[in-house]
């Protein structure tokens, strides 16, 4: 009998490939995001249903990325509250490293309160904040946000594995996240997050999603996760929580980790 591991690399193999040319018109950079929560278990399902509906995007042979990101934010943790109690529009401030290519990207998320998710960003040479303020990254933030990099700081970090997958119509992406791991520079606190997966559907509009027929199948439903929100309160309990709280517990039951505000 397979491992779920190798339930998920069986499957994820039988789709045809797609590559990062062939997806060059998916950007998809104004967009509706529905991001939902699941496991390793529930995920080796998904890709089997998927068969015959969806590609996955193939770089340099593989079908699963590495990828590296900084979070940045204000002394009084700003892009988090706002975050947590709900406002919008909202924003967040991040440096992401694609690991298998070596590309860094300084990047704004912006959230309206229609529900649609803007993303800009500039290249940079590295995550080192020299670098990143070399190649006009505090132009760019203070332009979108308001902030410099005076007056921000690196927060949080994550690591994660991401499958990527396009529907044969390409009108959508679903990114898969796993093995999703914290870093906090502010308390050097670190974290994991067990068999916990974190599915993000990305399409312009309403279009038809052959996945959203999968998921219901699966039982799996919608819901909210910030990797940057829940990392951030695994690392550092001393942040504002109440909200948060819930999914925590919820992504623990998932997962089998101890997902929790930190009390180290």
């Amino acid at each position: 009998m397979l491992s779920t591991d190798q339930r998920i690399e069986h499957w994820l193999a039988q789709l045809p490939p797609i590559s990062l040319d062939e997806m060059s018109g998916i950007k998809l950079m104004n967009r509706t995001d529905t991001k939902f929560v699941t496991n390793k278990e529930k995920l080796a399902s998904l890709l089997e249903l998927a068969q015959g509906q969806y590609y996955a995007q193939q770089i340099d042979g593989s079908r699963v990325a590495n990828y590296r990101t900084t979070y940045w934010d204000t002394l009084a943790h700003r892009f988090y509250l706002d975050h947590h109690n709900g406002r919008a529009p909202r924003q967040k401030i991040r440096v992401r490293t694609y690991l298998d290519s070596d590309l860094t990207f300084l990047e704004v998320k912006t959230k309206n309160n229609h529900g649609r998710t803007k993303k800009k960003r500039i290249t940079v040479p590295s995550q080192d904040k020299a670098d990143v303020v070399g190649a006009g990254g505090t132009a760019f933030i203070q332009a979108l946000t308001g902030e410099t990099f005076d007056g921000i700081i690196p927060t949080v970090q994550n690591r994660f594995q991401r499958i990527t997958l396009v529907n044969f119509g390409k009108t959508e992406r679903l990114t898969i996240d796993f093995n999703v791991g914290f870093h906090n520079f502010e308390t050097g606190h670190d974290a994991a997050t067990g068999d916990l997966v974190i599915i993000e559907l990305k399409r312009d509009g309403n279009v038809f999603s052959p996945v959203l027929d999968i998921l219901r199948q699966l039982r799996i439903h919608p819901s909210g996760f910030s990797k940057y929100c829940i990392g951030s309160l695994m690392t550092n309990g001393r942040l504002k929580k109440n909200l948060f709280k819930k999914k925590m517990i919820r992504a623990s039951k998932l997962s089998g980790a101890d997902i929790r505000p930190d009390e180290r």
